[in-house]
C-alpha cells in the first residue's frame, strides 16, 4: 500500500492563477509556494491534478457516476405587514449607506456597509432574525451612547472613539471557520454605524427603536410568507417515499442562528417529533455535529437536518437525502454549488431536488430571481455543468455588489435593466462553456488501452477483496455474541434495532470516523444493495461500527488466531494438502518517521502454499477465497494430517526463504519502478523552480546595489535579497538531498503473520466410505 498525499477540492482553480499556485504549494512548497511572479511560478501541474465537472464523469459500464441535479425557483410575495418591515428597513440601510459614503472615511465606510448588509440579509432570512439583530444593534448603540454622555459631550461634538472592531475582508471571511465568521459578522453588525455625533447616534437609536417595534409585531402576528413557501414544499407528494409512506429526509440550509433555531422550532413542532430534527451551527462542538451528521444518515427516527454554511463544505450526506432547500439564498453563488454538493455527491443513488426561496417583491430578490432563472436555462442547455464554474460567473463583479446595488438604486427602472443585463451577461451559455474548458486545466483524455488496464485491474482487485458474505457472517455473529440486535428486512439488507454499550464505548476510545450509534435504518454488507427506501450503509472496513467489533473481538479472542486455522478447499479435486502461510512485506525509502523507524512507501500482504514435498509456491493474491471451516466430521478424517509433522517443523524459516527470494524482490522491483520516475519529475520541477527564484534576487540584489550607491531609498535593502537567494540555494540543497533519500527504496524483512492448512475437497472424498460414490456425483 503506497502512501500517497491526496488533496481533492470542488473549487482548485477560481481564475486566479497566484491563488491555485497557492494552493498547489499544499502539495509541494518547493514547486509552488511563494509570491507569484509569471515565469517563475507557472508549472507544470499534469502529474498531480486532475479535474472534470461532475457531469463529464462515467463509470466503466458508461453510466454517469452522479445522477442528475434539478433545481426549482420557490417565489412567494411578501405579506402587506411584511412589505412594510422591508421597506422600512431597506431605507435605513440604503440612508446609513449613504452617509458612511458621505463621511469620506474608507474604514468607517466599509465596516458600516458591511454591517448593513447583514442587517438587510437578515431581514430577508426570517422575523426571528431581523428582530433579533435589531434589537442587539440598538442595544449596543445605547451602550455607546451612556459611555459618550458621561464624558459630556454636546450634541454636535464628535464622538469621542469608535469602538474596536475586527479587521475583516468580505471575500476571505466567506472562507473562514463558520463559528468564527459568525462571531465576526455579529460584533460589526451590532456596533458599526455612520453616525459621527451624539445627537446623530441619538437620532439612529431612535430609528433602530421603531424598527425593532414594527419587527416585534410582525413576529408575534405569525405571518411569515416564507414559512408559509416552506410548508408548501413539505407538503410536497415527493416528501413522501410511497414504498414506505415514511417522510423523506431533507436539508434545508439557512444563514443566520436566529433563523436556523426558528426553524427547529417550527418545523419540530409541524412534524410532532422535536427528534427528527438535528442541526449544524457554527457554535455546535465537533462531536456533537459528528453525532448530527450521522443520525442524518443512518438513524430513522432523524428527518430533517437544518445547517447554514458551516456545513457549506467536507459534510457528506448523499446517504441520508436528496433533497435540499435553500431557505436563505447565499450571496455568493459559489455557495450554492458547495451546499447542493453537500447531496449531490459519489455514492448518491437518487436525482437530486433543490427548491430555492426567492421573495417575488423585494429588490434583491428581483435580482436574485433574474440569476436563477438565467441558471436554469442555462444548465437546461448544458446539461448542468453550469454549477461547477458558478464562483467564476461574477469574477467581473461580484454578485454581492450586485445585490447592494439593487438595494441602494433599485427603485430606478433604468438601474434594474442595468443589473438584469448583467446578470444576464454573466450566465451566458457561451461564456460558461469556455469556463468549463479552461478550468478543466487538462485537456487530454485517457488512452483508450489504459482506460482498459485499469477495468482489468479493477476486476482483479475486485475478485480478491474481502467478499461481503465474509464480512456478514463474521458481523451477525460477533455483534449478536456480544448483545447486538439486528434483523434482516430485505434481501441482503438488515436494520440494526440495537448496538451494544461495549461497541459505543470501544468507539469513544479509538475515535475513528463517525460515531457509532443506537441504531440504523439499512445496513449492508454488498455495495450493490445500497440503493433502495432508506438507502443503507455500507458495513464495510473502514465503518466505526465494523472497526468497533473488530477491535473488541480482537482483544477478546486474539490468543484463538495464534493457533491457525483448518479450511476446506471445495474447488479443488486433488488430494494433496497444502499450507497456506500469510506475511506482510513492506518497502521504505531512506527517511525515516518521528519515532525514527524507516519511513514505509508499500505495504502488502503476501501467500505462500507449502507442500509436504517441500516446495513452496506464490499463493497469489487472494487464495483464501474458494476455501471454508472444517467440519468436525472432516476433521475427523484427516486427523493424522493435522497432526503431521511436516505442519510444524521448520515452517517459518522455508516461507521466509521463498518470500525473500522471490516475493519480495518482485515487490520491490514494482514499487522501484514506479516511485522513481516520479521522484525524476519532482526533482525537475524542484530545480527549474527554485533555480529561477535564486536568479530572481541574485539579479535583484544587483539592481538594489546600484541604487544604494546612487542614494535612492528601496523597501528592502541588498543584503536582504542576497539573503533570501541563499536561502533558496540552502532549500534546493536541503530538497535535493531528501529526494536522494526518497531514492534509497529497499524491502525490509518479511513477518510472518499466520498460517492455515488447507484440505482439498478430493482428499476428503477420497477418504469417506462412499468416496468413489459422491466423487462421481461431485464431479457430474
Amino acid at each position: 500500500r503506497t502512501r500517497n498525499f491526496l488533496l481533492m477540492s470542488a473549487t482548485p482553480h477560481n481564475g486566479k492563477e497566484a491563488d491555485f499556485q497557492l494552493f498547489m504549494g499544499l502539495l509541494d512548497a518547493d514547486r509552488f509556494e511563494g509570491r507569484f511572479r509569471e515565469g517563475i511560478h507557472k508549472a507544470d501541474v499534469s502529474d498531480m491534478m486532475r479535474r472534470l465537472t461532475k457531469e463529464e464523469l462515467y463509470r466503466f459500464d458508461g453510466t454517469p457516476l452522479f445522477p442528475e441535479r434539478r433545481a426549482y425557483t420557490a417565489s412567494y410575495a411578501l405579506s402587506p405587514a411584511e412589505a412594510d418591515l422591508y421597506q422600512a428597513v431597506t431605507t435605513y440601510v440604503r440612508e446609513e449607506m449613504n452617509r458612511a459614503d458621505r463621511s469620506g472615511d474608507g474604514k468607517r465606510q466599509n465596516s458600516v456597509g458591511f454591517a448593513l448588509q447583514i442587517l438587510q440579509r437578515r431581514l430577508a432570512s426570517s422575523p426571528a432574525a431581523i428582530h433579533r439583530s435589531l434589537e442587539r444593534r440598538r442595544k449596543r448603540l445605547e451602550e455607546r451612547l451612556r459611555e459618550e454622555r458621561q464624558l459630556r459631550q454636546p450634541g454636535t461634538a464628535p464622538l469621542s472613539r469608535a469602538p474596536a472592531l475586527p479587521a475583516f475582508d468580505a471575500d476571505d471571511l466567506e472562507d473562514a471557520p463558520a463559528d468564527e465568521a459568525e462571531a465576526i459578522e455579529q460584533q460589526i453588525a451590532d456596533q458599526a454605524t455612520a453616525a459621527t455625533t451624539i445627537a446623530e447616534l441619538e437620532a439612529e437609536i431612535v430609528i433602530l427603536a421603531d424598527l425593532e417595534e414594527r419587527a416585534l409585531r410582525l413576529k408575534l402576528s405569525g405571518l411569515d410568507a416564507k414559512w408559509r413557501q416552506l410548508e408548501a414544499i413539505l407538503d410536497e407528494p415527493m416528501m413522501l417515499d410511497p414504498a414506505t409512506g415514511l417522510r423523506r429526509k431533507i436539508l434545508i440550509f439557512t444563514e443566520p442562528k436566529d433563523t436556523l433555531e426558528y426553524l427547529q422550532h417550527k418545523i419540530g413542532a409541524r412534524i410532532g417529533d422535536p427528534a427528527a430534527v438535528v442541526v449544524i451551527h457554527g457554535g455546535i462542538a465537533r462531536e456533537a455535529r459528528r453525532a448530527s451528521i450521522a443520525a442524518f444518515n443512518s438513524d430513522p427516527v432523524v428527518r430533517v437536518m437544518i445547517a447554514n454554511d458551516a456545513a457549506g463544505e467536507g459534510v457528506n450526506l448523499q446517504r441520508g437525502a436528496h433533497l435540499m432547500v435553500n431557505y436563505d439564498l447565499p450571496w455568493n453563488p459559489n455557495r450554492l454549488e458547495q451546499r447542493f454538493g453537500r447531496i449531490h455527491r459519489i455514492g448518491q443513488t437518487e436525482v437530486c431536488h433543490l427548491w430555492n426561496l426567492c421573495a417575488a417583491n423585494t429588490r434583491e430578490g428581483e435580482v436574485y430571481r433574474r440569476l436563477l432563472e438565467k441558471l436554469e436555462e442555462a444548465r437546461a442547455a448544458l446539461g448542468g455543468k453550469v454549477y461547477d464554474v458558478l464562483g467564476e460567473l461574477f469574477e467581473g463583479q461580484a454578485l454581492r455588489d450586485l445585490l447592494i446595488d439593487a438595494i441602494r438604486y433599485g427603485d430606478a427602472p433604468e438601474t434594474k435593466a442595468r443589473l438584469f443585463q448583467k446578470v444576464d451577461d454573466a450566465v451566458d451559455v457561451g461564456a460558461i462553456e469556455r469556463l468549463v474548458a479552461e478550468r478543466k486545466l487538462t485537456s487530454e483524455g485517457m488512452d483508450p488501452n489504459a482506460v482498459e488496464a485499469i477495468r482489468e485491474e479493477m476486476e482483479r482487485a475486485q475478485a480478491r477483496r474481502l467478499q461481503p458474505h465474509f464480512i456478514g457472517a463474521f458481523f451477525r455473529e460477533a455483534f449478536q455474541l456480544l448483545g447486538g440486535r439486528i434483523a434482516e428486512r430485505e434481501t441482503g439488507r438488515h436494520e440494526i434495532l440495537r448496538t451494544p454499550p461495549i461497541l459505543k464505548d470501544r468507539d469513544r476510545l479509538i475515535g475513528r470516523a463517525d460515531p457509532v450509534l443506537d441504531r440504523y435504518a439499512r445496513v449492508t454488507f454488498d455495495k450493490a444493495r445500497m440503493a433502495g427506501t432508506p438507502q443503507a450503509e455500507l458495513l464495510a472496513p473502514g465503518h466505526p461500527l465494523l472497526d468497533s467489533l473488530v477491535d473488541v473481538v480482537l482483544e477478546r479472542f486474539q490468543p484463538l488466531l495464534q493457533q491457525g486455522a483448518v479450511l476446506v478447499d471445495d474447488a479443488d479435486e486433488g488430494t494433496a494438502p497444502r499450507l497456506l502461510v500469510y506475511l506482510e512485506h513492506a518497502v521504505r525509502d531512506g527517511r525515516t518517521v518521528r519515532s525514527g523507524e524507516p519511513r514505509v512507501i508499500s505495504q502488502r500482504l503476501q501467500f505462500i502454499h507449502l507442500r509436504e514435498d517441500g516446495s513452496a509456491v506464490d499463493g497469489g493474491p487472494a487464495p483464501y477465497l474458494d476455501c471454508r471451516p472444517i467440519t468436525e466430521d472432516e476433521r475427523a478424517l484427516v486427523a493424522d494430517i493435522i497432526a503431521a509433522p511436516w505442519i510444524a517443523d521448520g515452517v517459518e524459516q522455508r516461507a521466509l526463504g521463498h518470500a525473500i527470494a522471490h516475493l519480495a524482490p518482485a515487490h520491490l522491483a514494482e514499487v522501484k519502478r514506479r516511485r522513481l520516475a516520479e521522484i525524476d519529475k519532482v526533482e525537475r520541477e524542484v530545480r527549474a523552480r527554485l533555480t529561477r527564484e535564486v536568479n530572481y534576487w541574485d539579479a535583484r540584489a544587483a539592481r538594489l546595489r546600484e541604487d544604494e550607491r546612487a542614494g535612492r531609498e528601496q523597501r528592502i535593502n541588498a543584503g536582504n535579497a542576497e539573503s533570501t537567494a541563499q536561502r533558496l540555494v540552502e532549500r534546493l540543497h536541503a530538497r535535493q538531498a531528501d529526494l536522494d533519500r526518497e531514492r534509497q527504496i529497499a524491502a525490509l524483512a518479511p513477518v510472518l503473520k499466520g498460517a492455515a492448512l488447507i484440505i482439498p475437497m478430493g482428499l476428503l472424498l477420497a477418504r469417506r466410505p462412499e468416496g468413489k460414490k459422491m466423487a462421481g456425483l461431485w464431479e457430474f
